[in-house]
């Protein structure tokens, strides 16, 4: 009988320990303008989190469940404040909706990391940047991409879209629904790049820095660009508004974006982020480092009192000097314009920033507040203070941090786990903070600080938690009361194992100072000073010790509580007694120290870890090596038996998880998921779940569900995968078009396994409805001369299908594809199977089905296959029929509409007849009555 394993996956409770992933920015959403209030949207690995930042709770996850990549970039649309964009780092981008936690639309264009997005002003078109140094511009409508802009030679930076300023001055911008505009973007390749988006080319090119342009912004009113590079400049650059307008070929000569100035920063680090306030007084840069610098913009009325007396004073020099003084060669320098504000300094190094969306004045407000992440996973609202006085004898303005949300994770990497006995709490110690948390609802319940922790375990009764420092202590923990109950000094190197003996009474320790303790749990009372009242307090005492001659890096006692063993930086176990300390065994064959291992529940098998990424399995009988194991990739850090046989759990920085038969030596599965590298694991006594805790600051919790894996099945699994990504792989690239390679504007698709198998079910679909569609004409004809023939014998689908027609089980196929793979699933098509469709085209045109669906397929195949159809004549009788049948239903169609929109503009001029109310200014309105009454008054007296 083949044997089956249980099956692990990641739990409903999620990712434990994430604030804020560094991998992306944040966005703060406080639409109130109250002080304090307000969401953040954050980063966390491959979901994003929305935390009420004056809470510190969270409000919601935006997680999709296929998706593994990290996030890398999120922007928020300025139109509707419920879409988000959210970029991976596979390239795909999903457009979420916040209140409702849903997925609205995947779009997949980019080869690598998404490093760029930006929505334009209505909301109905997003642009995305990546590593790759495309620009894709997507119909988020449509949900189709419309352009892959090319032309960039190092990772897209920045993007933002300009409108097309309508001619004269202050007239606004054309609507950004009918007019295309402009694209901004910005590259690590030192340039800044407009593009046309009507004529879909890059209009200037220009050389803003020496280096990388990092940051690239615009200002609220669409006239000034500012532009960061690795220097200490900031670089103002004038949009031309009035060459933007123009549309005529003498457009060419005309600069459209010119440099301003140059402003310089303090920080010598390289920006990070660049940000107009959305009031549109401050201006704020963000380095990669702990300081955050924000400008003023002076008004219209201080920047003409500064020339009027920079113009005095040069008048002044100029008739003490007995020169010449020329008024028009004073000008308005950007010093004049932007001056230092304040510099906002952050604990630990900053991550991103945002101002949010605020719907107060700031001058009103008396402050401004933004929000920031911090390398550590901590999220901080500032609030800096608006001064009414201008004038610098008034000093910097005072800022202080208003709320912080830092209590969900820790702030560095989690070094150790341990469960509870009864399964309820999980211990994560790190450098510097131990927490407790609820496994069932993924909430931290206490937080303690603590040394550099390099080990952790729950005492007997889960009341209290001992921790192994990295300076020698023993530090106990009482998780009812929050408090810490003793630090002993128990090594003098590091202690980097410790075990509670299978009997509860007694622990041991390792340490780096070559020794093993053993340690007696008691229960002490002590005098409460001042009184004579006592308390019970838990006290470690040393009984024995076993000096070795290396190293101690990891001790393990039998469950039968009769071997003890120990690994040393010399790459090999010694197993010893534990009632004599007398030597047993020395179990040696690993080529780099063994970072961990376990006994299984028999206390016949002992499983070891290596930096050497080899997994051994030894019989404690004889120290015999049962096998040797190339398990990982990398170091494998720890590993941990199933409370119950020989199965048992590895991890390793290669960052995954993987579960072993001990008996069989194969791999059952793999657990992947963590971004960074594993140093911890922990699994439950039932076995029902394990705990992982990472680099990355993550805790994730693997369920055992009702599925079961078979070893065949999983081998079978992995061989389909890896045959689909190189399928993937090698289908793309055979996409690409030569002739495209020097182009500016190119196709948006991407295959992907979704696209590919979405054109295969079109191609079976076209395969039984062409093979239906004679049949069933020649059972129609032999019918009008035999009216009682029965039936012919259609295809078994569509008898299930309660026996649809042919083109409407083709049309409901291609009706299933998303919008976003329809394109890339016709290309998929061979030419054989083009023709099929444009049969099945030409019948939903005659019969007016999905008209919209229909245009849009015919369009991109007569663009795509232009070169076949024109030269093969046998197709022209269908291209006519189909161009008949379809604008006979687009006149149709027209009709409809027109007389709709005839009877919605009857209805609005109706409600404004009886809703619409004129509003008068009182004082004027008294005024012209009091005139009135007047003239009455003086002709009457005549």
């Amino acid at each position: 009988m083949v044997k089956s394993y249980a099956k692990y996956e990641p739990g409903l409770v999620g990712v434990l320990g994430l604030v804020a992933s560094a991998g992306a920015n944040v966005i703060y959403a406080n639409d109130t303008g109250r002080i304090g209030a307000g969401y953040a949207v954050v980063p966390a690995l491959e979901e994003v989190i929305v935390w009420d930042v004056k809470k510190g709770e969270q409000r919601s996850r935006l997680r999709d469940l296929d998706c593994k990549a990290e996030v890398t970039v999120i922007a928020r649309s300025s139109a509707n404040g419920d879409m988000y964009a959210v970029g991976y780092s596979d390239g795909s981008i999903r457009i979420w909706e916040l209140s409702t936690s849903n997925l609205v639309v995947t779009f997949n264009g980019h080869r690598s990391s998404v490093s760029a997005l930006c929505f334009d002003v209505s909301g109905t078109r997003l642009a995305s940047g990546s590593k790759d140094t495309d620009i894709i511009v997507w119909d988020v409508v449509a949900e189709v991409g419309i352009s892959r802009l090319r032309g960039h030679k190092d990772q897209i930076t920045s993007i933002r879209f300009l409108r097309t300023p309508l001619a004269g001055e202050n007239a606004g911008f054309a609507d950004p629904t009918t007019d295309a505009g402009w694209l901004l973007t910005s590259s690590k390749d030192t340039f800044v790049k407009l593009w046309d988006l009507s004529t879909k080319h890059c209009a200037e090119t220009h050389v803003a820095h020496r280096g990388e342009v990092w940051a690239m912004n615009i200002s609220n009113d669409e006239k000034t660009c500012v532009t960061a590079g690795p220097d200490a400049e900031i670089k103002f650059w004038d949009i031309n508004t009035a060459a933007l307008a123009i549309t005529s070929d003498n457009a060419e000569e005309v600069k459209r974006i010119t440099q301003r100035g140059v402003l310089m920063r303090q920080s010598k680090e390289r920006p990070i982020s660049l940000s107009f306030h959305p009031r549109g007084e401050f201006l704020a840069c963000q380095g990669a480092d702990r300081g955050i610098e924000i400008w003023r913009l002076r008004s219209e009325e201080e920047i003409k009192k500064k020339l009027t007396r920079k113009r005095k004073r040069r008048k002044e020099k100029a008739a003490e000097a007995g020169e010449e003084y020329n008024e028009e060669e004073v000008q308005v320098d950007l010093d004049d314009e932007i001056g230092q504000y304040v510099t906002v300094r952050t604990p630990v190094k900053a991550r991103s920033f945002d101002w949010g969306m605020h719907a107060e004045d700031p001058k009103k407000a008396g402050s401004i507040q933004f929000l920031t992440s911090l390398t550590n996973n901590v999220l901080e609202l500032y609030t800096v203070a608006v001064q009414k006085s201008t004038k610098k004898s008034a000093g910097p303005p005072e800022y202080e941090r208003l709320h912080s949300v830092e209590l969900q994770g820790h702030r560095s990497d989690i070094r150790a786990l341990a469960m509870s006995s009864d399964d309820e709490m999980l211990a994560s110690a790190s450098n510097g903070s131990l927490k407790i948390w609820n496994i069932k609802t993924g909430a931290c319940i206490r937080t303690f600080e603590c040394g550099y922790a390099l080990c952790v375990s729950f005492l007997p009764g889960d009341k209290a938690v001992v921790i192994g420092t990295k300076t020698g202590e023993l530090e106990l923990f009482d998780v009812p009361s929050s408090a810490l109950i003793e630090s002993e000094r128990a090594h003098d190197g590091p202690v980097w194992s410790l075990q509670v003996h299978p009997d509860g009474k007694s622990l041991i320790t390792g340490s780096a100072d070559k020794q093993v303790k053993f340690w007696d749990i008691g229960v002490e009372q002590e005098v409460v000073p001042g009184t004579k009242r006592t308390i019970s307090k838990l006290k470690l005492t040393h009984t024995r010790t076993l000096k070795l001659a290396d190293d101690v890096l990891c001790v393990r006692i039998s469950p039968d509580a009769k071997l003890i063993a120990v690994s040393l930086l010399d790459a090999t176990v010694k197993v010893f007694f534990v009632d004599t300390l007398k030597f047993y065994l020395s179990l040696y064959g690993h080529k780099l120290p063994v970072l961990s291992m376990d006994i299984a529940s028999d206390s016949k098998l002992l499983v070891t870890c290596s930096a050497d990424k080899n997994v051994k399995l030894w019989g404690l009988d004889f120290g015999d090596c049962h096998k040797s194991i190339f398990a990982h990739q990398d170091s494998i850090m720890q590993v941990v038996f199933e409370k119950e046989g020989h199965n048992f759990f590895t991890c390793s920085k290669d960052k995954l998880v993987k579960y072993w038969d001990g008996d069989k030596f194969e791999n059952i599965m793999k657990l992947e998921g963590h971004h960074g590298e594993i140093w911890a694991l922990a699994v439950s006594s039932r076995g029902d779940f394990i705990v992982s805790g990472s680099h990355d600051r993550s805790i994730r919790v693997w369920e055992q569900t009702d599925d079961q894996v078979f070893l065949e099945e999983q081998r079978e699994k992995e061989m389909e995968e890896l045959y689909e990504q190189t399928l993937v792989a090698s289908l793309d690239q055979e996409g690409q078009n030569p002739e495209d390679a020097d182009a500016e504007a190119v196709s948006a698709g991407k295959q992907t396994m979704e696209t590919l198998m979405a054109g295969e079910r079109i191609m079976e679909a076209l395969d039984l409805g062409m093979e239906d569609i004679p049949i069933v004409k020649a059972w129609e004809k032999a019918k009008a001369a035999n009216p009682n023939l029965a039936p012919p014998p259609r295809n078994a689908i569509f008898v299930a299908l309660g026996n649809i027609s042919a083109e409407r089980y083709v049309l409901d196929v291609v009706q299933k594809v998303k919008p976003a793979h329809l394109q890339d699933a016709l290309l998929v098509l061979p030419f054989d199977k083009v023709i099929a469709l444009l049969t099945f085209i030409d019948l939903w045109a005659a019969r007016e089905w999905n008209i919209p669906l229909l245009c849009r397929i015919l369009f991109f195949l007569l663009k795509t296959h232009q070169s076949q159809i024109v030269a093969n004549r046998i197709n022209r009788p269908m291209l006519d029929s189909v161009r008949s049948h379809l604008r006979k239903a687009l006149h149709k169609q027209k009709d409809v509409m027109g007389y709709n929109l005839a009877a919605l503009r009857y209805i609005k001029r109706e409600w404004e007849s009886y809703n619409t109310k004129d509003f008068l200014d009182e004082e004027k309105m008294v005024e012209e009555q009091n005139k009135q009454t007047k003239k009455r008054v003086f002709s009457t007296v005549a």
